[in-house]
């Protein structure tokens, strides 16, 4: 059926038509949860539609091994939405009303090398220092400085996190006009590699903080990484990492108690295929199965760039194809889930388990330098640049007694040198294997008798448990510079709104402010009340 002949048996009241709603949200990933929970939070019937048979898009838990053992099978620990108003000031609940709880472990990150020796991310400064200085007295002093500028970085940059972002032009011209604002633009063109060349001076010590960058799937060198490293070290101190119990899927599950408690619905097996318009406005989604969920209000989506043309046949087409354009990162991620019949027994002492993030590191910045030339050729790199986590240590909910939980990653090219993507299909298992056996070199009770299951994830694997993950990448396109900000995605589309189709607007990791847990569907949430003359600063607070 038309839009037009949609809306017109709406307003007859024809409900074998289509169930009508207030808001529709295409995808239950946490940023839709979060506009949705925030909207039905203000009295608003909203429906949540997921294409898959589970809720949470990449914060999910699952059992994805043998019963019993909960694995984090994308975000595992939640970082920068500890800041956003939603989780600091409870303003939905979720933690009084609807069972989020989280641990925060005193040493977030440590980085292991080979020969024992660690280097760990505190979230008490002086005992960072304490660990750097075993390296270098003068990169101690170093680091205690660099540290002091990022706390001075911290409350500017942070508080355009959880808000629309402003436009690119406005948001220059206020740089320009201090020497804070000045040094801030400088850093946003620098790399970390930069950075750190400038400051340290010990290979372990700099090594340690590439890596630290790193991990948010961009390679130390990429331009415009410098700023994120001053900022995440200054989050690490002031708000360190929340490990959620009960796994990192507790809160998409707390975000649905909270939207269902308010009247809304979340439908699981439900693909959206189309959102339909009616004289330049969003009024129904289509399902593939052919239903109509009609939005009174708002259609709010999690709609890939690269789909958008698709999903909305009525976008402008310049607007399509400047999406379609987005440019997809080079570095996607290899997992490894496991269930361990002992917790890790690491070869450098027993103090590693105390840390939540565990990178195990390459002997030379120039080999972390090396890696991500390779992912930048489309290559599959000689080694292994590993992560880990055994979120079982913090959390025992995760696993039986006595047993453990492990998470491993590692970066590899979305399309596989030797067939494509779908070559992952019938090589993940080898890779696998030689992911496992770098891990050896650093713990000494992982050997095929220690592990009960496991389970891996290609790009190709992560590409399909999400919508968003086009090209496996979890951020949904690549955190460039020129993809930030109010340029995220596009220019077009970067204040989560459709330019020619009112009451249509966007969240997922390819928006404002990246790839990660956020909870960046609040700043969606402000935009859809502020059209609805809703008073946002209201919503939770009677």
């Amino acid at each position: 059926m038309q839009a037009s002949a949609l809306e017109d048996a709406y307003a007859e009241g024809r409900r074998d038509i289509s169930e009508t709603f207030d808001i529709v949200t295409i995808g239950s990933g946490h940023n839709g949860l979060v506009a949705a929970a925030y909207l039905a939070t203000a009295g608003k019937r909203v429906a949540v539609l997921e294409r898959n048979s589970w809720f949470g898009g990449g914060v999910i838990t699952r059992e994805l091994t043998v019963p019993g053992f909960k694995h984090d099978q994308h975000s595992t620990a939640h970082i920068f939405i500890l800041g956003n108003p939603l989780i600091k000031s409870d303003e939905l609940g979720l933690m009084s009303r609807y069972g989020l709880k989280y641990v925060y472990p005193d040493v977030p990150f440590i980085c292991v090398f080979e020969d024992g020796a660690t280097i760990g991310l505190h979230r008490d400064r002086n005992k960072t220092c304490q660990d750097i200085a075993q390296f270098s007295k003068k990169d101690a002093d170093a680091f205690q400085r660099f540290a002091a500028v990022g706390d001075t970085f911290l409350p500017l940059v942070a508080a355009s996190f959880y808000t629309p972002p402003l436009p690119m032009g406005a948001s220059l011209a206020m740089l320009d006009q201090s020497p804070i604002g000045r040094q801030l633009f400088a850093l946003m063109h620098k790399s970390a590699y930069d950075v750190v060349i400038e400051n340290f001076e010990n290979e372990r010590v700099r090594l340690f903080l590439c890596r630290l960058i790193s991990e948010n799937l961009t390679g130390p060198e990429e331009k415009g990484t410098a700023l994120g490293l001053y900022v995440f070290l200054a989050f690490m101190e002031a708000y360190g990492v929340g490990v959620p119990i009960g796994g990192s899927g507790a809160l998409s599950q707390a975000l649905i108690r909270c939207i269902e408690d308010h009247g809304g619905t979340v439908f699981a097996d439900t693909s959206v295929e189309q959102v339909l318009t009616r004289n330049g406005r969003a009024v129904c989604v289509r399902s593939s199965d052919g239903t109509e969920y009609a939005a009174k209000d708002a259609v709010i989506g999690a709609i890939h760039p690269h789909v958008l043309g698709a999903m909305v046949p009525d976008v402008d087409p310049a607007i399509a194809a400047a999406a379609r354009r987005t440019e997809i990162s080079a570095n996607v991620c290899f997992t490894v889930h496991a269930a361990l019949n002992a917790p890790l027994h690491f070869k450098a002492g027993g103090h590693v388990n105390r840390a939540y993030f565990t990178e195990l590191m390459p002997s030379r910045l120039d080999d972390l330098r090396s890696f991500f030339d390779s992912l930048r050729y489309g290559k599959i790199a000689d080694q292994r640049l590993i992560g880990l986590i055994s979120a079982s240590n913090f959390d025992p909910s995760r696993c039986p007694p006595g047993k453990a939980t492990l998470h491993v990653w590692d970066y590899v090219p979305y399309a596989h040198p030797d067939g494509g993507p779908a070559a992952w299909d019938r090589l993940k298992e080898a890779f696998a294997q030689k992911v496992l056996s770098r891990v050896r070199d650093f713990i000494d009770n992982l050997g095929p008798e220690d592990i009960i299951a496991a389970h891996y994830d290609s790009p190709l694997d992560m590409e399909r448990t999400s919508a968003s993950f086009r090209g496996g990448d979890l951020h949904g396109v690549a955190n460039h510079m020129y993809q930030s900000g109010a340029h995220r995605p596009t220019p077009d589309l970067g204040r989560n709104t459709v330019p020619g189709i009112e009451r249509l607007y966007l969240v997922g990791p390819f928006q404002h402010p990246g790839g990660g847990v956020f909870g960046a569907g609040r700043a969606t949430a402000m935009q859809v009340c502020e059209d609805l003359k809703i008073d946002f600063d209201k919503i939770g607070k009677a």
